[in-house]
């Protein structure tokens, strides 16, 4: 009898905190969304406006206040996130206080392809789409490709991660053998930099070229600099 009294007693406990719990969870679905909470991840210049982001996330609703916890779908609201071009990734997620929050990553242009319509070539090597809201500062990338200029991506980052070759270097043409030339800023002579290998050490072979000339202002007497060589800079004078 007391062992029957104890069972009871136990059963009844188990289906009061299961009350406890479902009345709880309802109510707590039941709560509408009290703030919307966007944060850019990356240090790119916005390509996306917050307000772009905010329709993405509320779709058919007027605000973000107006939508229940129970209509929320945080993988959908991803997947159209991440349908827009200039996003590389993005997470979704609620707070216990009622934020809806959306961590953003842009994606990040290092050139612009000169075509019709112009386009950005990404860090991944992708093509990405211009932005009604900023245009990058990035070299321009002219010439032909039959892989939209991919293999010109390994230069690209070696050229935006040195500051020196970052500011000097204002366009990159490639040639119909595959050469790659780049365009200087404020010097009117190109730069034959061949394929894109031995990045690092051309890139210290000419640095030290442009130091020395400098130096001994002979700098500007020069219409080609020659890269493709191994260890050695080949420049010829106009």
């Amino acid at each position: 009898m007391k062992r029957s009294l104890e069972i009871l007693k136990f059963v009844v406990l188990l289906g009061l905190i299961a009350f406890l719990f479902s009345f709880t969870k309802k109510r707590n679905d039941a709560r509408k969304i009290t703030k919307l909470d966007v944060e850019f991840v990356d240090e790119n210049s916005p390509f996306i406006t917050y307000n772009t982001v905010n329709k993405l996330l509320i779709q058919n609703h007027d605000k973000v206040t107006s939508i229940g916890k129970e209509t929320l779908v945080l993988k959908e609201m991803e997947r159209r996130l991440l349908e827009n071009p200039m996003i590389r990734d993005a997470q979704v997620y609620l707070s216990v206080d009622g934020t809806l929050g959306a961590k953003i990553e842009q994606r990040k242009p290092l050139g612009r392809v000169s075509a019709s319509p112009d386009y950005y070539l990404d860090a991944d090597g992708k093509k990405m789409p211009l932005s009604d809201v900023y245009s990058a500062r990035v070299p321009i990338i002219t010439g032909s490709s039959k892989n939209n200029f991919n293999e010109v991506t390994p230069l690209l980052l070696k050229i935006e991660n040195d500051e020196f070759m970052k500011t000097s270097v204002v366009g990159i043409n490639r040639k119909a053998d595959g050469d790659l030339e780049l365009e200087l800023r404020k010097t009117d002579f190109k730069v034959l930099f061949g394929k894109p290998e031995n990045i690092e050490k051309k890139f210290q072979n000419f640095k030290a070229f442009y130091k020395k000339t400098k130096q001994d202002s002979t700098l500007y007497s020069y219409n080609m600099v020659n890269l493709k060589f191994d260890n050695q800079v080949i420049a010829t004078k106009k």
